[in-house]
Formats: structure tokens, C-alpha cells, sequence
């Protein structure tokens, strides 16, 4: 097919969005139908709807016995500004940013709590900070995956073991799509909307025992606003990991996230995630290899993303303009395809390089994918023939 040929065959769920991302295969709203709605989040029976979005989560991701996990407002933003509020202080922290929500994380310690020793190890979009530098004896604030990067750390063996800091990572789009060393992770985050494709709000929180010594031992100099508490007079606050949690929840949301739980079981858990997520990156990997104009925001292709997949234009075309040029084709595009019907929000992060992210995550199906590709190319041309 020439790419100036529209194509005919359109994806069945054009949801590529990178956050709040496709719901799962064959969902409609049928699904919410058992929610425990009109009652109240400490009733007996909204507990119960709690503890099993904990108990399902354990199991799946197999987080040791000794976690702590809790649910939390403010989606994984919450969770992760209520580690860095009740746990930093203690000791230095290192700061790995090579991405909008790290360089977020940047501000919160900097400007916000006002640190005075920190280590910030940064990177331009496309790139790793040098793990290497990492200090054991220090506290480590890093996401896993680089949401608007597409760049996430190779792996957890840069992480001591003998550390004597705590490592807090902003896990949301990397849980439930790739292997997680959970002995070398004090503090773990992230929300329902990310791969579980669940709806937005809520937020969660595991704990090592390590960083629970933490939070009973120290008294951060700083006063914690409610929504971040999580101990009271030197203890650990432990209704918030049996589900009862700081504010009111959704039940709504609770029982999607209970039936995208279900969903992952029955097809499989863990492996089956990764396998899904890992099979959509190979489709976008071949056709990156057969498309001239387009390739791999991150460099190296060991810490590519197999779920925020993050692409730039590298035409000479497009890449000799103007940055506000750039700006403006690759938003065009990414409109085009939008008015188009067949896919929806996959323009570039707006702090991130000119380009496109598709979701690669498990709830999207890799046929849905290669339905997509004749359309980006027959609409980078259009948009390549039209514009002066």
C-alpha cells in the first residue's frame, strides 16, 4: 500500500493514550455492576471491596508478605509526594530525573521541602542518568519507567542490596507490565489507570519493613499535611493498609480495579501481562525498523519502554524546521489521526521532544496496533504534502 492510499481497515479500540490508558478487552460498563455504591467506604461490605483490591494486587505482582500496601488519594502522584514528605530527611537523596514526572520530583524536594543535600542526576529525553554514581548510604527517588521518555532503568541491579537508604520509586507505568526486584525497592508506587487500564483518583502505596523503620524512627522538620500521613505518634498508621483509607474513596473506581484484577488473573497474572505488553513492543519495534521518518525517542535500545513507547520524527524534512514548526506537525498529526477515529491522545507529553507515544501496555491489543501503522503513514503524509 502506498502511504498517500487511505487505509480502510481501522484499529477496533483506538485508545492509545498513554494515562488514563485503554480499559481491558471486552470491557463495557457492565462490568461495574457488583459496585458497592451508595454505602458507606467503612461499611463492612466497602472494606471487604478494599482488602480485595489489596489481596489480588499482592498476589499478581507477588509483593512479599512483609509489604505493607495501601490505598491513597491523589493517584501515584499522591503516593509518591506522600513518601518524599514523611520519609526524606533523613539522609542525603539522590535524585534521578530523565523525564517530566522525575524532574517533578526534582522540584518537590528542592523547592518545595528545601533539602539541602541532594543529588540531582539528570538526563536529556532519550537517556539514563549514570546509575553507577548511585550511593547506597543515601536515599534514591527515581521512576522506573520514564512515562514521557520512554526510557525506563534496565533493571534493579545498580540498587546495593547492602543499602542503608531507601529507594522510592514511582513504579505506575511499569507495575504489572515488567518484573519488579522488590528486595531492592523500599517504596513502590502506582495508580489504577496505567496498565490495569483502571479509572483515575486513587493511587498505591507498598512499603518495605525497612521504610516503615523509617517512618516510626523519624520526625521530618516539616509539618504533614493530612492527606500525607501515614503514622501517628511514632507509629505506623495500619488501617491504611487494610483499606481504610485516608479519604473517601470511589467504589466505583474500586470495583473497576477489582475487575481489571480479575481480568489479569484469568488470563494469565503477571506473565501473561508482560507477555502482552512485550508482544506490542515487537510489533512497534519491526515497523520503527521498516519506517524511514520515524525512530525510538529512547537511545539505547536495552531501556526502551514496552508501554509508554515513545517515538520521534527523524525525516530531514521535519527535523531541519524551526522547533515551533516541529511542535505544530507533530501535533497535526497527531490530530489528524484523532479526527480520523483511529487513535486517540497520542501526541508527545507537552514537556517532552516533538513526536508521538503509543501505549504499549497489556489492555491493548497488538492487532488493534498493526491496524494503526498504514494509518500513521498514510497521515505523515498528508500532513509531509500539505504543509509549505
Amino acid at each position: 500500500m502506498s502511504p498517500s492510499q487511505k487505509p480502510t481497515r481501522q484499529p477496533h479500540w483506538p485508545f492509545f493514550s498513554s494515562g488514563p490508558c485503554a480499559k481491558r478487552p471486552g470491557w463495557s460498563p457492565a462490568a461495574l455492576e457488583g459496585a458497592c455504591l451508595g454505602r458507606s467506604h467503612r461499611s463492612k461490605a466497602g472494606k471487604a471491596k478494599l482488602a480485595e483490591v489489596l489481596e489480588r494486587s499482592r498476589a499478581i505482582l507477588g509483593i512479599p508478605a512483609d509489604y505493607r500496601i495501601g490505598i491513597v488519594p491523589g493517584s501515584d502522584t499522591g503516593a509518591v509526594e506522600m513518601a518524599l514528605w514523611s520519609l526524606l530527611g533523613a539522609r542525603g537523596v539522590d535524585m534521578l530525573a530523565w523525564e517530566s514526572f522525575g524532574k517533578g520530583w526534582v522540584t518537590d524536594v528542592v523547592k518545595q521541602l528545601r533539602l539541602k543535600d541532594v543529588r540531582v542526576l539528570d538526563a536529556p529525553y532519550g537517556q539514563l542518568p549514570d546509575l553507577a554514581r548511585i550511593d547506597g548510604d543515601r536515599d534514591v527517588v527515581f521512576t522506573w519507567n520514564g512515562t514521557t521518555s520512554g526510557v525506563r532503568v534496565p533493571d534493579g541491579a545498580w540498587i546495593p542490596a547492602d543499602r542503608k537508604g531507601l529507594t522510592i520509586c514511582d513504579a505506575t507505568s511499569a507495575a504489572f507490565a515488567m518484573e519488579l526486584p522488590w528486595d531492592r525497592l523500599d517504596v513502590i508506587t502506582w495508580s489504577w489507570q496505567k496498565v490495569l487500564g483502571g479509572e483515575a483518583g486513587h493511587g498505591m502505596l507498598v512499603l518495605s519493613p525497612r521504610a516503615v523503620a523509617r517512618l516510626e524512627a523519624h520526625r521530618p522538620a516539616w509539618p504533614i499535611p493530612k492527606l500525607f500521613q501515614l503514622a501517628k505518634d511514632g507509629k505506623l498508621i495500619e488501617g491504611i493498609f487494610r483499606g481504610e483509607t485516608i479519604n473517601t474513596p470511589s467504589l466505583l473506581c474500586v470495583e473497576d480495579a477489582i475487575d481489571s484484577l480479575r481480568w489479569v488473573e484469568e488470563i494469565g497474572g503477571l506473565p501473561a501481562l508482560i507477555g502482552r505488553a512485550n508482544a506490542n513492543f515487537a510489533a512497534i519495534a519491526s515497523w520503527v525498523e521498516a519506517t524511514p521518518w520515524i525512530d525510538f525517542l529512547a537511545e539505547n535500545p536495552a531501556t526502551r519502554s514496552p508501554t509508554s513507547v515513545c517515538l520521534k520524527l527523524v525525516d530531514p524534512w521535519f527535523t531541519t524546521r524551526k522547533p515551533a514548526d516541529q511542535a505544530r506537525i507533530a501535533k497535526d498529526l497527531a490530530a489528524l489521526l484523532e479526527t480520523e477515529g483511529v487513535a486517540y491522545d497520542i501526541g508527545a507529553y507537552r514537556d517532552a521532544p516533538p513526536g508521538l507515544r503509543l501505549w504499549g501496555g497489556a489492555t491493548v491489543e497488538t492487532a488493534d496496533l498493526e491496524a494503526l501503522f498504514p494509518w500513521l503513514e498514510w497521515a505523515y503524509d498528508e500532513i509531509r504534502r500539505n504543509t509549505p
